[in-house]
């Protein structure tokens, strides 16, 4: 069929130049040349149906990538070309560009609805800022993408296809209940206990008759041999249970009470009562087993009341005074765990837990002292050795949590994606908790069971603020 019209046409115009030939020699007219030559291209040319309905807009009568939503003219003077309801482009439900005429019938339901949707306006294919009441091209010739109405009703929504999905690479997980955890390292220093600290003094003037032989640092046990003394005072007392006048079954009153409160230990009061006899010297012993922290008491002194003789450390147990940053605290509490190693004892940890929380910030570091207790088996922790400590700092009841990718933080606000399935994904402002090691506390915005997005959830976050843009700027470009 179309070998026979361009026949006819070859044909038609091989006779026309025949005619201008004869026209040329007899003198006949150019108007009536022109008028043939037109007449023979419009029979060369194929006849296209007329377009239905109202205009939708006016293009170019060159072809040339210019629309108008009125009546135009070009430079030159020609008439903009109306472009139809039937002759506009529409995009079908698999996503193939048709164009359709009055005559082609709706195959099918979805087609038929994926018809009559409106197009509200038309986007840059390349996300820039621009958008058209008419289709239009790009720069480099791509056609803008219709955004159809009901599209914009959530326009933060990101819809990626599932090949773009495989090629993003965009992974999930889901939220869930868990307990959040993470590792706190600080440095720390030993000390002792000072629970566990004795100081030995007298309550009376006394003479210091012999002092032990220890020295600062030496070992003690509990029950060995510190100094003796001798008391005018205390004498006095015993004297007086020693003849008798003394009640050893009252506790409360006599002489007996009266060697009691002057520090004169029970073994020697239940001595001097059984033997009726004061000794000219008494022996002081150690209360608690432990390290002698100073020696003050020598052979000959005279101690006065009040005066420290010796301080005996029991070392069973030592501190380790941490110190932690301040952005820290929320996330440390008393009794959790502790581990602490020592650079002088390398391979061994020592576990403790967190004993106080001193109520002050240094103003110079600011950092908060921790005060952890440990066990000090065989006394090998000494005061001011320097430990690194871990806390395993943490929320200890289930909480909602997320993989930490999951969250985009901007500072302004923190965003999880959620997977809607199909291709479709809703930002969700979130309120955070605390931070751990491979998970986030989610304390507002999302449930345990959500997907949330943990990979590529950066290049949605874009996508997401772009429609957004988009959709703001259409939306007083579509206004009447």
């Amino acid at each position: 069929m179309k070998t026979a019209t361009w026949l006819v046409a070859v044909t038609s115009l091989a006779v026309v130049g025949g005619g201008a030939y004869l026209a040329g020699a007899r003198g006949v007219g150019q108007q009536q040349l022109h008028m043939l030559f037109d007449m023979a291209v419009a029979e060369a040319q194929p006849s296209t149906p007329e377009g239905t309905g109202p205009i939708i807009y006016y293009r170019h009568p060159d072809g040339l990538a210019e629309y108008s939503a009125k009546p135009r003219k070009t430079p030159d003077g020609r008439d903009f070309v109306s472009v139809r309801k039937s002759e506009d482009i529409s995009f079908t439900a698999s996503g193939i560009t048709t164009a359709e005429t009055s005559d082609q019938p709706k195959t099918s339901a979805s087609g038929s609805a994926a018809t009559e949707r409106k197009v509200l306006y038309y986007r840059n294919p390349m996300g820039l800022p621009d958008t058209s009441k008419v289709p239009k091209k790009d720069s480099m010739g791509m056609d803008y993408i219709p955004v159809f109405e009901g599209d914009q009703a959530d326009a933060s929504m990101v819809k990626v296809s599932l090949g773009k999905l495989q090629r993003t690479g965009v992974r999930t997980a889901t939220a869930q209940m868990a307990s959040i955890s993470r590792k706190i390292q600080v440095p720390g220093t030993v000390a002792w206990d000072e629970r566990l600290i004795s100081v030995i003094s007298m309550r009376t003037d006394a003479f210091i008759d012999d002092a032990a032989n220890v020295t600062t640092g030496n070992r003690i046990g509990k029950g060995e041999s510190l100094f003796n003394f001798y008391s005018k005072e205390i004498a006095t007392a015993g004297a007086e249970l020693a003849a008798g006048r003394g009640d050893l079954r009252v506790s409360d009153a006599g002489s007996a009470l009266r060697l009691r409160n002057l520090g004169v230990p029970d073994e020697v009061i239940r001595s001097i009562a059984e033997r009726h006899q004061v000794p000219t010297s008494i022996e002081y012993v150690s209360p608690r087993d432990g390290v002698i922290l100073e020696r003050m008491a020598t052979t000959g002194m005279m101690a006065k009341p009040g005066d420290p003789l010796f301080r005996i450390a029991d070392t069973s147990h030592v501190w380790v005074i941490a110190d932690v940053p301040e952005f820290n605290l929320a996330s440390i509490q008393k009794g959790i765990p502790v581990a602490v190693t020592v650079r002088s004892l390398p391979g061994r940890t020592f576990e403790g837990t967190v004993d106080l929380i001193y109520p002050e910030i240094q103003q110079e570091t600011r950092t908060t002292k921790v005060r952890i207790e440990l066990a000090n088996p065989g006394g090998i922790l000494m005061a001011n050795m320097y430990a690194d400590v871990e806390i395993e700092a943490g929320v200890q009841k289930p909480v909602v949590a997320v993989p930490n990718s999951a969250v985009i933080d901007t500072g302004d606000r923190q965003v999880v994606f959620i997977d809607k399935g199909d291709g479709k994904f809703e930002p969700k402002d979130v309120s955070l908790g605390m931070r751990g090691e491979e998970q986030t506390e989610i304390t507002k915005g999302i449930a345990a069971g959500d997907q949330v997005v943990v990979a590529a959830n950066f290049l949605l976050d874009a996508e997401s603020n772009l429609n957004s843009a988009l959709s703001g700027m259409a939306i007083d470009e579509v206004k009447p």
